[in-house]
């Protein structure tokens, strides 16, 4: 009989040193059913981030996300807040927010009307009893608010946790955060402004979300897939590091003067020439350089189709001046360029993994290391009930 989690032996097998580890099996990648196992055993039960910030720029915009089939929506509430709630109203279930846009002061059900505040309270319920009459006493107002998804944002990115059990946020960003410190301060970050006209874009494809991250966090690939990357930033110039819940690659030698003539600020605090890459699990990337950080959140819709979504973010008005507007996309292509030289690769490994003869393959303890560190982390969350 075939599990739909990992067995103990399978989990056994990952956790061992990479040079002797297992990897993931190919039905972790494949298979439908894994894929709602991990809807609900991996994604559900942490931190996940849905989107940006920068998707809801102003006062009393409001954008659906369906993520992995519940439909939520993120709103920017009169007092520049981001909230988060379920996407479904509470008086007949339909869904509440159907497209992007601005709802004005209040959200309201295209059905009948029912309107909500950006805190989630029922404004106002017109016509409930009878023509004229917009108030029953059985419909109690205090209780048929919106339902609020667990939620916090961190960086601009915004991010939920569905089954409301995860640890508090503080705790689950603390060891990234306490990694960035080290290259910026929260007032450096505070800078940091998004670039939504030129620097942001998604990139669908072929393939399971896993194979995007392990991709994502070795450099190996580097003078195969990227040769005109790896000749600015040759593979010897690239590290690896580890950490609580993300790993990554810093690569010591990025020169933005190169890229940019020194045109854009930079953060007064960076260390030397290095930039760094963190992949925090299950589906966050940032990209760190001193004068510009990118963010690609990567959005499982099967097992086989996924959404990479980037956006680009610079320091304070650099993300909006129109002077700086052909050198911002500039990068912004030349990063798209790298990225969609991936996809290929990454949509290569899902079609190898429906050979028969290959079952997850093998790591090198020196160049896959951080790819191993990924497989690890999700199989102690993918076991078998």
């Amino acid at each position: 009989m075939t599990t739909v989690g990992l067995s103990a032996a399978e989990i056994a097998a990952i956790d061992q040193p990479a040079a002797t580890a297992s990897a993931l099996p190919n039905r972790a990648y494949t298979s439908e059913e894994f894929f709602a196992f991990e809807r609900d055993q991996l994604f559900a039960k942490t931190w996940v981030c849905i989107g940006t910030g920068a998707s809801i720029p102003d006062r009393g915009d409001v954008r659906p996300v369906s993520w992995l089939g519940v439909p939520l929506v993120m709103g920017r509430g009169l007092e520049d807040e981001i909230v988060v709630f379920h996407n479904v109203c509470p008086h007949r279930g339909n869904e509440l927010v159907w497209e992007a846009g601005n709802a004005g002061g209040a959200i309201r059900c295209r059905y009948h009307s029912w309107t909500f505040g950006f805190d989630g309270s029922l404004r106002a319920t017109p016509h409930v009893g009878g023509v004229g009459v917009h108030h029953l006493d059985s419909i109690d107002k205090a209780s048929c608010g919106l339902v609020a998804a667990r939620s916090a944002v961190w960086l601009d990115q915004v991010f939920v946790n569905i089954s409301e059990d995860a640890i508090p946020f503080d705790d689950f960003i603390a060891p990234l955060r306490a990694r960035l410190d080290r290259l910026a301060g929260p007032d450096d970050l505070a800078r940091l402004r998004p670039d939504t006209e030129l620097g942001s874009f998604d990139m669908p494809f072929t393939g399971n979300w896993k194979l995007c991250l392990e991709n994502n966090l070795e450099a190996y690939h580097l003078p195969w897939v990227h040769p005109e990357l790896c000749a600015q930033s040759p593979l010897e110039n690239h590290l690896q590091f580890f950490g609580e819940g993300f790993a990554g690659q810093i690569t010591t030698d990025y020169d933005h003067r190169s890229i940019t003539n020194d045109e854009f600020a930079t953060i007064t605090t960076w260390p030397g020439r290095s930039a760094e890459y963190p992949t925090l699990y299950p589906n966050l990337f940032v990209g760190l350089q001193c004068d510009h950080v990118w963010t690609r959140i990567i959005e499982p819709v099967s097992a086989s189709e996924t959404i990479d979504r980037l956006q680009i973010y610079y320091l304070d008005d650099d993300a909006t001046d129109p002077a700086l507007a052909e050198t911002r996309a500039h990068r912004t292509a030349a990063w798209k360029q790298v990225f969609l030289e991936d996809l290929g690769v990454v949509e290569g490994m899902q079609r190898g993994r429906r050979s028969p003869v290959f079952n997850g393959g093998t790591f090198s303890e020196v160049m896959d290391a951080p790819s191993h560190h990924f497989a690890q982390w999700a199989a102690r969350r993918l076991g078998s009930p």
